[in-house]
């Protein structure tokens, strides 16, 4: 029996087989004699959220627009169907071509989530390639790694050749070109990685050695045979000329995120000191109306989509907003596309903004406020106001709406019982304001409440923070729940030891390998999944390897430690990160960036002002 013939014949026994059977509307198919390199673009969750996230889109595209390299898809298959290659021994595949991930020249991963990490050993065995770098031998299952996850990749030091930090649309080009070239020159690995060092935004972990303090923090991290001491991210200094896809890979089942992506901007101007992305993206770069209005078309036109979502950090700080949906509903209204403007501030919600979603938008809309008392939102320089909430919700109370969804998170840093009650007490306030409207529209109103744990981050001005512990977790969790008296506010909470483990790997250092291994041995698959997730087995794997995840998590870092992404420079500097922290604990916000520039030292890879002076 063929491969092929195997598999028809174990997709018939699993949910949703559309996952894993390719030949979707726009996916790439050339012949692999024709190709030099042959790339397995990795995603390790389900194909879902996988074929919704837009840099898989973009890089996918990109690589294939070269002669010379074919970039086919990976997924991470659920259990069941996990279960049925494993009894039926095939391995892993791509979904262009059908071979396993042992046959491609690289192996790319893209790091979302810290809790994908086993699915990204899951997917390299299940694949047939060696887990360990140091494992691989030659040119060929070259282990790549790229996303936000990067920007602290000591945790994957020992699984990871080359980490691409940053943005990747014009790295991913000088990494191929140098790959090529070392495969004419016939080049060891060892040869190929000291030359991909020189390639700026390309972190090599073997060519950095790491020892530690007798307490655990890191001592130092010191380069060797001529490794950059730090290794500074890739910046598109022109996003309006940057590439982006013609067309998107339409898949056969319904996905997250099904529809037309345009990407507005990326970036941002806040300064949220809780936000990883709000620094690491940084700075603020937009694209002019008349691009993103031609990308609309060609998306809209190739793929069939119905609808467009304008992507960003925060879209409606786009400077051009008005001028682009304008020159876009002459497009969308005529060919009967509907728009969708996701990331929306609360400070600079209109009501023509409202006007601009109501058509797609019929459950409800959503607010972030992050904390429910206007001193600790000084403190995580959110920069809005209580009288913002209300104003946004009264707008969106009178175009119609019932359903109000606000964001919080708990745990914050200098975070009392009294701003947590402040949550529900912002909840009950919407709701008052609901029906004290004269206008309002019929029905009852509801509000709910999402509460997640914050997790202290890298490069962020409170990756200094301690995270706080399961027992003050449950604590702060029942506190909201007492606090809530109005049932018209529902109140939801994340599950703790998800963020515990999240909080370990972000701030995490090299030894977490073995932790990582260990787990993964154990049976440990899709930890970001409540039905998949066993934190028992993570417990006895640190408990196996001699380490305390407490360490990690649930202590303060001091200004002087050396941190285990000290030599991963993302163009913010210590200084202001430090400076940021002190004025978070003082409850003092910082302007945004349009308004006074805070010198985060961003600046210095764009070569100039962020900003027209």
């Amino acid at each position: 029996m063929t491969q092929q013939e195997k598999l028809e014949k174990i997709l018939l026994r699993v949910q949703k087989p559309a996952r894993y059977t390719g030949g979707e509307l726009n996916s790439v198919i050339k012949e692999k004699g024709q190709v030099a390199v042959r790339f397995a673009f990795c995603f390790p969750d389900t194909y879902e959220i996988g074929m919704s996230h837009l840099g898989m889109k973009i890089l996918y595209s990109l690589l294939n627009s070269r002669e010379d390299t074919w970039c086919e898809r990976v997924f991470a298959p659920w259990i069941d169907f996990e279960a049925e290659l494993v009894q039926a021994r095939i391995p892993l595949y791509a979904h262009e071509s059908l071979d396993p991930l042992s046959e491609f020249d690289i192996v790319g991963f893209t790091l979302q989530y810290e809790l994908s990490y086993t699915n990204l050993l899951n997917m390299l065995r299940l694949g047939g390639v060696p887990l360990l770098a140091s494992e691989r031998r030659g040119l060929k299952n070259l282990v790549v790694a790229g996303g936000p996850c990067a920007c602290n990749a000591e945790p994957l030091a020992d699984f990871i050749d080359l980490f691409m930090l940053g943005e990747g649309e014009e790295v991913m080009h000088e990494l191929i070109d140098c790959y090529r070239a070392s495969q004419d020159a016939g080049d060891t690995k060892e040869e190929f990685l000291r030359k991909a060092a020189r390639i700026e935004g390309c972190y090599i972990p073997s060519l950095y050695d790491v020892a530690y303090e007798e307490d655990g923090r890191v001592k130092s991290i010191t380069p060797k045979e001529g490794a950059p001491a730090k290794v500074t991210k890739r910046i598109i200094r022109d996003f309006d000329q940057v590439f982006y896809p013609e067309n998107f890979v339409v898949p056969f089942i319904e996905t997250v995120h099904d529809r037309a992506i345009l990407e507005v901007l990326r970036g941002c101007i806040r300064g949220c000191r809780f936000c990883q992305a709000g620094f690491i993206y940084r700075p603020l770069r937009e694209k002019n109306p008349g691009t993103l209005v031609e990308e609309g078309k060609s998306l809209c036109g190739s793929t069939g989509y119905e609808d467009i979502s304008l992507s960003s950090l925060s879209t409606s700080d786009y400077s051009k907003l008005e001028e682009l949906l304008n020159r876009l509903i002459e497009y969308t209204d005529d060919q009967k596309i509907s728009m969708s403007l996701p990331s929306l501030r609360i400070d600079n919600f209109s009501e023509e903004l409202l006007n601009r979603i109501k058509s797609v938008r019929k459950s409800g809309l959503t607010f972030a406020p992050e904390a429910g008392t206007q001193r600790l939102r000084d403190v995580i320089n959110k920069n809005i106001t209580e009288k913002d909430v209300l104003r946004s919700s009264a707008l969106a109370f009178a175009g119609g709406y019932t359903t109000v969804k606000l964001y919080f998170m708990l745990g914050l840093p200098t975070e009392t019982d009294e701003d947590i009650r402040g949550i529900t007490e912002l909840a009950r306030k919407v709701v008052d304001l609901f029906y004290s409207m004269p206008s309002r529209p019929k029905g009852k109103v509801s509000v709910s409440v999402s509460c997640a744990t914050f997790v202290p981050k890298p490069h962020t001005p409170f990756q200094y923070e301690p995270q706080i512990t399961g027992e003050e977790i449950a604590h702060k969790q029942d506190v909201l729940v007492k606090s809530n008296t109005n049932r018209r506010v529902e109140v939801h909470y994340h599950h703790s030891d998800t963020s515990l483990l999240e909080g370990v790997f972000a701030r995490g250092d090299r030894r977490l390998g073995k932790v990582l291994l260990r787990a993964f041995e154990k049976g440990c698959r899709f930890d970001s999944w409540d039905e998949t997730f066993r934190f028992s087995l993570w417990e006895e794997a640190f408990a196996e390897c001699g380490l305390d995840p407490a360490f990690y998590a649930n202590r303060t870092r001091s200004f002087e430690e050396v941190l285990p992404w000290s030599h991963l420079d993302y163009g913010i500097t210590e200084e202001f990160l430090q400076r940021e922290n002190r004025r978070a604990h003082e409850a003092v916000p910082t302007p945004n960036c349009r308004q006074q520039c805070a010198g985060c030292g961003i600046q210095t890879l764009m070569g100039g002002a962020c900003f027209g002076k």
